[in-house]
């Protein structure tokens, strides 16, 4: 499994899953690092990382195609067979999410479909959660389609929403299992690729 990501900011799936890769826990190896933010943390440790890097937005290519086509050039050019984002906060374009469906993955902090959709995302999801009085929320990953946070479910991890709950505090325990929820539906996935 070669493994492409998508990052906005810091980029914590991909430093967790390199790390895995590295440690032998997942039989794969990261390859390159696409980031809409050409100050993002994420860009910088994959650099240093030494993986394929490109900073690719909209201000490096207004017109949609032109990204979505420059997205995906990169990724095939790094042999990548597989795409995490990695609090990647822009929408794929159709090429890409072609090129990549079924083997393309997200976590969302929610336990979806609750709260998920466009605008749903960090911290508004746990605030979402903790103004509807929940008493569980989670972690899910699923892989992405063209609905934003629709598709397929592969795994979720569940998380108690405790009496006395911060935003802040809430947020902590759900980033918390997202590192390894990811890592095992990748382990199955890279079986099953065998």
């Amino acid at each position: 499994m070669i493994l492409a990501f998508l990052a906005s900011h810091g980029g914590s799936a991909a430093r967790f899953l390199a790390s895995a890769c590295r440690d032998g826990r997942l039989d794969a190896v990261p390859a390159a690092l696409v980031s809409n933010n050409s100050g993002s943390a994420a860009l910088a440790w994959a650099r240093e990382e030494g993986l394929t890097t490109a900073h690719l937005s909209a201000a490096t290519h207004p017109d949609p195609e032109a990204l979505d086509g420059a997205i995906l050039d990169v990724l095939r050019g790094a042999g990548a067979d597989t795409v995490v984002l990695s609090g990647y906060m822009r929408e794929l374009g159709p090429r890409v999410l072609g090129a990549y469906a079924g083997r393309l993955l997200n976590v969302h902090p929610s336990l979806l479909p609750r709260h998920g959709g466009r605008g749903m995302y960090g911290d508004r999801v746990h605030a979402a959660v903790l103004a509807a009085g929940e008493a569980e929320t989670g972690a899910t990953v699923h892989l992405v389609t063209a609905g934003i946070d629709e598709g397929p479910v592969l795994a979720q991890s569940r998380v108690e929403v405790r009496p006395g709950d911060t935003v802040e505090t809430l947020r902590a325990r759900v980033q918390a299992t997202e590192g390894e929820l990811l890592l095992s539906a990748l382990q199955k996935m890279a079986v099953g690729s065998t």
